[in-house]
């Protein structure tokens, strides 16, 4: 390495300096740079001693320098010229790029040695320098990820556990300016509320540790809490020791989850108030969840209590298990069910005339079925009065119109069923075919439909004409000449 003087002592510096690491340029108090090493030059993108400048005044001809922040320093706030001023910095961190270009090509941590050889005044002043470029380039990266990064975030100093930033995304959730944070004690500010376990919380961030995600309240700027999930990461992309501490807002599904459990309760209380018979089953099994006040009302059966078939025992709701697993087959297959005629039978063992409905509900998450019994036994009754009472006039009929016996006649057999325009041509057609006594699959062939298409006719056709099942689809279409048997 290539020195102007050849004194013993600098022949012993230059060879000290030769086996180290650390860049090191040395100077006389006038400013002359007197040496410098390998390490040192190739800091600065040198190969020979002389690139350097020579003196203080040329170094700062060929370079230009900035402070970490970015700042362009003058030349009096150069360390070499600190240096020769006499001040000390043991340890400042400086951008270094090539006199006229303005692109950072390295970073520097330097520090100040002073050197005297009589005990008087310094004989020679050294500058140590060290290459942190790249962590430098780390740490400017992990900048601009941590400001892009939409997700809030807060870097923690370990030595104080003091806030050292808060990115963008923090600063909009909390509604804080960074000002208000900055260098503020994590603790201190008690942003973190409603652990379950605090403790173990605390001591993993004051370990450095990583700290598993946990839900907590986090502090607003309005004085209220929001709901996160938070956790912690160390990192070694900054100056200092620190802990990153990530949020995810989990207040919308808090709000959510609230205003779902006050819809939940409305609906509770209209199912509670509703007139209409009511009990809720699980798809599952059909064991009862809930039933209501006017089904308690109707068949004396509480939610502990069966709700179907009758069975050996005496115990049970329906009539006929028949007529139950039919209803049941239909809401599973289809998913719904409307005016199913039903029988059922009352806990003091009273029978019960019934049309029953059923619908597939979600409650709370788990499939559910919602059956309706609207009790009909009163008009039944009264249909039953009535037909006898037109049976009796009926038996002497000579002072009677016709007009008026066709009216009697009506009464007397109500057209309940709905007429056979209701139907469309795909279901009549449909209905011909099951009153021909084909099955599902057959005239699913027949037409060229699938499978599931047909169902759903059969289905509708069920809807439509009031019955439970295809023996009374069949007898429904043949009274009205449907299919070869009523041709």
């Amino acid at each position: 390495m290539p020195t102007p003087s050849s004194s013993p002592t600098l022949r012993h510096l230059d060879q000290l300096m030769a086996q180290l690491l650390d860049g090191v340029i040395l100077l006389d108090p006038t400013g002359v740079i007197l040496s410098a090493n390998t390490a040192a030059l190739r800091m600065h993108g040198l190969e020979t001693f002389e690139d350097l400048g020579g003196t203080a005044e040329g170094y700062a001809e060929r370079f230009t320098l900035r402070s970490s922040e970015g700042r362009r320093l003058k030349r009096r706030d150069y360390p070499l010229f600190r240096l020769l001023a006499g001040e000390s910095f043991p340890d400042e961190t400086v951008e270094v790029m090539p006199a006229g270009e303005d692109e950072v090509r390295w970073v520097h941590q330097v520090r100040d040695v002073t050197m005297d050889v009589d005990g008087g005044e310094p004989d020679y002043l050294a500058l140590v320098l060290c290459d942190v470029s790249a962590r430098f380039d780390a740490e400017a990266r992990f900048r601009a990820m941590f400001q892009a990064n939409p997700a809030p975030a807060l870097v923690v100093r370990l030595s104080d556990l003091r806030v050292m930033r808060a990115n963008p995304g923090f600063l909009a959730l909390t509604g804080f300016e960074e000002g208000e944070l900055r260098g503020k004690a994590l603790f201190g500010l008690d942003l973190l509320a409603g652990l379950e376990d605090a403790k173990a919380v605390k001591e993993s961030i004051e370990d450095g540790r990583v700290v598993p995600q946990a839900e907590a309240e986090l502090l607003v700027a309005d004085g209220s809490r929001r709901l996160v999930l938070f956790a912690g990461q160390p990192i070694d992309v900054t100056q200092e020791d620190a802990l990153l501490l990530t949020f995810a807002d989990l207040q919308p599904r808090r709000e959510a989850e609230q205003a779902l459990a006050a819809s939940e309760r409305h609906l509770l209380a209209v199912f509670e108030m509703a007139p209409v018979a009511m009990v809720v089953t699980q798809a599952s099994d059909r064991s009862t969840i809930r039933v209501n006040a006017a089904f308690r009302a109707l068949t004396g059966y509480d939610s502990t209590e069966p709700t179907g078939p009758v069975e050996d025992d005496g115990q049970g709701l329906w009539e006929t298990r028949d007529a139950y697993r039919a209803a049941d087959r239909l809401v599973a297959e289809h998913g719904t069910l409307r005016h199913y005629e039903a029988r059922l039978r009352s806990s003091a063992g009273e029978w019960i005339d019934c049309l029953v409905s059923g619908e597939t509900i979600d409650v709370d998450g788990m499939a559910c079925v919602l059956w309706v019994y609207q009790n009909v036994t009163e008009r039944r009754r009264d249909e039953i009065e009535l037909a006898k009472a037109i049976d009796e006039v009926m038996q002497d009929t000579s002072w009677l119109s016709r007009s008026i016996l066709d009216k009697l006649a009506t009464l007397r057999r109500p057209q309940t069923q709905p007429p056979a325009e209701d139907l469309s041509p795909r279901e009549r057609e449909v209905l011909g075919l099951i009153c021909d006594d084909l099955s599902d699959t057959a005239i699913a062939e027949r037409l060229g439909l699938s499978r599931n298409t047909v169902r759903n006719h059969v289905a509708r056709i069920y809807a439509k004409l009031g019955v439970s099942r295809r023996s009374g689809a069949v007898i429904w279409g043949r009274e009205r000449g449907m299919g070869s048997h009523g041709a």
